[in-house]
């Protein structure tokens, strides 16, 4: 990977999805604020910067034989996978988890207060993924895919009603902050999905479970703001080039 100066976060993961995990462990969030550059990162959060870049350098320097390479996957099936993978996952697991924590509320409230808080910030997270990946599946991917259709037959693409792609990408990654920042308190909370001492099985199944949906989100914000969305804004400006 060549590495210049406007290299971003975003495009370190996009590039290897391995190299999350190094930013992960410097509490450095690659999903939602991928735009970012590691020289920004490192003097807001006080980082030695050359051990960062050692480090993912040192990951970028071994072969990756089981990670998939979603950078070079032709947008369209890029759009399917995170339709099928990453807002089904969020269907699937939604429910489930609101009946866990109601059940630990009603039963372990009183013990632990915390329980409380952390279902009211699931349950909003949960109001808005929903309508959020209904706008990508109804209004921006079918947008996206018309612009690869276009490509393929050169052909035009209409005027969509939104003006330009940047506008839904930009209420998408705004959408996207939100609720990465809404999971940053549930971690917190939850310290790091660490369930007390006194946790029953349900306690413990719960918190697993909202550890494997932040991190399922993470990679599906990931997909969208760091690989697809820049790439959209790119195939959209090939069209504004050639009229």
């Amino acid at each position: 990977m060549n590495i210049q100066e406007k290299t971003t976060i975003g495009d370190f993961v996009a590039q290897d999805f391995r190299t999350a995990a190094i930013f992960s462990k410097y509490e450095i969030d690659f999903c939602c604020k991928g735009q970012r550059t590691i020289e920004e990162v490192c003097a807001k959060k006080d980082i030695n910067e050359a051990n960062l870049l050692n480090e993912l350098n040192a990951v970028l320097a071994t072969k990756n034989d089981s990670e998939i390479d979603f950078n070079s996957w032709p947008l369209d099936l890029l759009i399917d996978y995170i339709e099928k993978t990453h807002h089904s996952f969020v269907e699937e697991k939604t429910p489930i988890l609101i009946q866990f924590l109601d059940k630990l509320c009603n039963v372990r409230g009183s013990n632990h207060p915390e329980l409380f808080e952390i279902n009211e910030l699931f349950k909003g997270s949960a109001g808005e993924l929903a309508p959020h990946m209904k706008k990508e599946e109804l209004i921006l991917f079918p947008f996206i895919k018309e612009m690869i259709n276009a490509t393929k037959s050169h052909g035009s693409i209409g005027q969509p009603h939104f003006g330009t792609v940047k506008n839904p990408i930009t209420a998408m990654m705004n959408e996207h902050d939100a609720e990465g920042e809404r999971f940053r308190t549930i971690a917190s909370l939850t310290n790091n999905y660490t369930p007390p001492e006194d946790a029953c099985n349900t306690y413990r199944v719960t918190f697993t479970m909202l550890e494997e949906f932040e991190k399922d989100l993470h990679k599906h914000i990931h997909l969208e703001s760091n690989i697809l969305f820049p790439k959209a804004k790119a195939l959209e400006k090939f069209f504004s080039t050639e009229e």
